[in-house]
């Protein structure tokens, strides 16, 4: 492997390429680091490591093993942060073979953790190294769809990002089957697993990574025009990233995410519990199942449908819908518990989780229609870190709340409504902050001069 096949100049397309051989490569990406989503299903098992038919002494408590996924999802916002100025610049073919070595690399780590039992290697492992093949996976496809679909920004980052809400799918039900074929009697399995999962990741991301290539500077796709993208928010203009982060809007935006996404993380980690203590006899363990699986249905297929809508309606106006339509919706949950209604309650979960996975595939667009197409990684790296702080803060205020009600008397059935409530002020909070958003000012601009250089 030389530098020269990883070098951003080898990745430029041909005249004539067919952009359409991308979208499959940055879905092979987010399939794999898609993963993040099923870790769950190793928590019990990893509980007992040691006892192996059950926990014994020195096993490893749920609420240590609850870090490895939340620091995952930190380095993901930090590591996008931190390297999305050198993705533009490194280009990402090599990018996304970093994010290959890891990914694969924090599961291969995370499994020697396991089997000598350090927690600490397998938060640095799974959590550090491979969050940090999060944060470069997640952002290295988005940044090259939009720039090869500039006449259809949303739907090519919604093509994209629906595989981070789907690969749990696929790889909830492998892990599981691994896991059983591994264990034995001193093993449940997961150590192994993660070894096979870590080549396997890494053999899927490089063949994904080595298929990406970059439009020639000033391609544009047959037909399109300037005129194709008429909205006030949208410019024809650049702006670095350096300048991007001092403007009002990228603290808008980095608001509006993080509500979005605290809303809706907070209830995708208590789903389970949560719709069977709130129809406890109706439901049972199984059809909690069913229910954390439909809504990763309706998380991957709202990416994809937002994504493509806000193309035709406009990035401010979807998340205005996100905003206002989430806020009912949180209100009304209560309600559906009270009068016992299942399939209502249901109902209101599965819209808001498309609109959680909608968030996530609208906002490298909305990104480049306020900054223009050639610092977005950067940019989207940056504003990720919303995602990083989400992550801690929605968690927390859905498992605390719950248990300071518990705690003060009130039934587990109605534990979660205080929650609810503030997850729709919360929302509101996000709409106030999109409402603000204005096309940013020309003084930001890049020079024609400075962008050469760039």
């Amino acid at each position: 492997m030389t530098a020269g096949l990883l070098d951003k100049a080898r990745i430029i397309a041909p005249a004539g390429y067919n952009r359409w051989l991308v979208p499959p490569a940055a879905l092979g990406i987010h399939l794999s680091i898609g993963q993040a989503y099923a870790f769950s299903v190793f928590n019990l098992p990893l509980s007992k490591a040691i006892g192996v038919n059950g926990s014994a002494t020195g096993d490893w408590k749920l609420t240590e093993l609850g870090w490895v996924f939340s620091l995952a999802i930190v380095c993901l916002g930090l590591s996008a942060a931190v390297f999305g100025k050198w993705l533009e610049q490194a280009g990402p073919r090599k990018s996304g073979f970093v994010a290959a070595c890891c990914w694969g690399g924090g599961f291969l780590l995370g499994a020697v953790g396991v089997r000598t039992h350090q927690l600490w290697l397998l938060l640095i492992g799974y959590g550090v190294l491979g969050g940090c093949g999060l944060g470069l996976g997640y952002i290295t496809p988005v940044s090259t769809l939009i720039k090869w679909f500039p006449d259809r920004r949303g739907m090519a980052t919604g093509m994209a990002i629906m595989g981070f809400g789907g690969g749990a799918m696929i790889a909830a039900p492998l892990s599981a089957a691994l896991m059983k074929v591994f264990a034995g009697a001193h093993s449940v399995g997961v150590a192994e697993t993660f070894l096979a999962l870590g080549g396997l990741y890494f053999v899927a991301m490089t063949i994904a990574a080595f298929s990406f290539r970059l439009p020639p500077p000033g391609w544009r796709p047959a037909g399109y025009t300037e005129r194709a993208a008429p909205r006030a928010l949208v410019t024809q203009n650049t702006v670095h990233v350096t300048e991007a982060v001092k403007t009002p809007q990228f603290y808008l935006l980095w608001v509006v995410l993080c509500m979005n996404v605290t809303a809706g993380i907070g209830v995708l980690g208590q789903a389970s519990a949560m719709i069977q203590e709130v129809f406890k006899g109706q439901i049972d363990a199984s059809a909690a199942a069913g229910f954390v699986g439909l809504l990763s249905l309706f998380n991957m297929g709202g990416r994809f449908f937002w994504a493509s809508l806000s193309d035709r309606i406009g990035r401010k106006p979807t998340y205005a819908v996100f905003f206002a339509l989430g806020l009912m919706l949180y209100l009304a949950v209560p309600v559906t518990g009270r009068m016992g209604s299942v399939i209502l309650f249901v109902s209101c979960f599965a819209i808001i989780l498309t609109m959680y996975g909608g968030g996530f595939a609208t906002i490298p667009a909305y990104l480049s229609d306020l900054f223009g197409t050639q610092f977005v990684g950067a940019i989207h790296g940056r504003l990720l870190t919303a995602w990083s702080a989400a992550g801690i803060l929605g968690p927390v205020l859905v498992n605390y709340i719950r248990d300071y009600q518990i705690s003060r008397g009130v039934p587990k059935a109605e534990a979660y409504n205080i929650t609810m409530t503030l997850m729709a002020v919360l929302l509101a909070v996000g709409f106030v902050a999109n409402l603000l958003v204005r096309p940013v000012r020309s003084a930001h601009f890049l020079r024609d001069d400075m962008a050469v250089r760039a």
